[in-house]
């Protein structure tokens, strides 16, 4: 069985893979601003008037935003405590509505 095989699963592939996610996305943001650069002279050399490169730029810039809160675990809306809360939360309707129930 070879090394790499053998922490399969483990907190160093774990944290390889979280490592190469997060180069990927700086590589990707490196693209992202190099062309919205060549999109941005563009637009000012032909179309100066029109600044049409900002929906590119707003458009890809969301796809971006997205990106980094999945590559960095940001989850404002559903964190990794959410779940638990939520269980917890409806155990304790579900154990109200029970002793209602019961006690009427």
């Amino acid at each position: 069985m070879k090394k790499k095989e053998a922490v399969s699963g483990s907190p160093y592939e774990r944290a390889r893979k979280k490592a190469r996610s997060i180069r990927q996305f700086y590589i990707t943001l490196t693209v992202y601003c190099l062309v919205m650069l060549v999109l941005i002279t563009i637009n000012l050399l032909t179309t100066p008037g029109e600044l049409w490169f900002q929906y590119s730029a707003i458009g890809w810039g969301c796809g971006m935003i997205f990106y980094a809160m999945r590559v960095f675990d940001y989850n404002p809306f559903l964190s990794k405590g959410w779940e638990e809360r939520k269980i917890q939360e409806l155990m304790a309707k579900d154990k109200h509505l029970h002793s209602k129930e019961n006690g009427a």
